[in-house]
């Protein structure tokens, strides 16, 4: 415990030093020549807290320690879906979303199938991923490669497996619609951003007869995926499952970290609520009021 409180004070003090730097250079501007502005002495406190959450949480996660992250269903239901995939004969299809790689959704998804690669290569099952953008497909051939490579299966690895599609939307859609009807995959997992095809492409693979697991974070998208698709993952849901495949110290941690970080935030919030509610608030809402 004392090595841990060591190493949380040196974090403070390096966070320190760096929000004070970002301070000087980014906020003097509207306060003179001010080193230290006092009015965003919070600011500072809020990065030390956030960064020394994360740095401790990853600490833990490096030395071994069980951190609890929260079962979800749709994760836990591709290892099973592409174990009966592997029973039936039939190819697991991933569709990556429809966004390019610049999108933070796009980043997930190919996250997501790195791992989704790795449970294939392992139950030796056919793996079908459709794209829509030429960057995204050599990201996402690169992340099948590395999984097939890691679980020691490189030479089971079909570059044809991830393939470009078309770059218009709905042409993307209607030939992957087609490669649901003609190849009946046993599992379809969408994860990334989805648009307006989504109900179209969950409609087409339910009456495939596929299992299917979806998660996007695009609200206006999510009933959809919810009516048509056996589990879904909902907003935050696609950006945690990454980790919670994983299990790397650097992602556990920096979830962790973030979860850590809300409740505070929620903390605050109810506290502050229950000040005003009693006419007390005025001083709570002043630590908060930032110039």
């Amino acid at each position: 415990m004392r090595h841990l409180l060591n190493a949380a004070s040196r974090i403070a003090s390096l966070t320190a030093i760096f929000g004070l730097a970002l301070a000087d250079s980014a906020l003097a501007q509207d306060f003179g020549d001010e080193a230290f502005i006092a009015e965003r002495t919070v600011m500072v406190v809020v990065i030390i807290l956030f960064a020394s959450a994360i740095l401790v949480f990853t600490r833990w996660a490096k030395q071994g320690k069980s951190l609890f992250v929260r079962k979800i269903p749709g994760i836990d239901a591709i290892e099973e879906a592409v174990g009966r995939a592997t029973e039936m004969g039939k190819p697991v299809l991933f569709i990556p979303g429809i966004s390019d790689v610049d999108e933070i959704e796009t980043i997930a998804g190919i996250s997501i199938l790195g791992r989704v690669a790795a449970i294939v290569a392992t139950y030796e099952a056919p793996l079908m991923v459709p794209t829509r953008y030429p960057m995204v497909l050599a990201a996402c051939q690169e992340a099948v490669e590395q999984a097939y490579i890691e679980v020691g299966k490189a030479d089971a690895y079909n570059k044809d497996s991830v393939r470009y599609v078309a770059g218009e939307q709905f042409a993307f859609t209607a030939t992957v619609n087609g490669m649901m009807m003609r190849d009946r995959p046993a599992a379809n997992i969408y994860m990334g951003g989805f648009f307006a095809e989504s109900l179209l492409l969950a409609e087409t693979g339910n009456a495939a007869g596929s299992i299917q697991i979806a998660g996007t974070a695009r609200p206006e998208q999510l009933p959809f995926f919810i009516v048509a698709c056996d589990f879904t993952l909902m907003g935050e849901e696609l950006y945690a499952a990454s980790s919670y495949l994983a299990k790397e110290p650097l992602m556990l941690g920096g979830l962790k970290g973030q979860d850590f970080f809300k409740m505070l935030i929620i903390i605050s919030i109810v506290f502050g609520t229950a000040l005003t509610t009693f006419g007390a608030g005025e001083w709570f809402k002043e630590i908060f009021n930032v110039p």
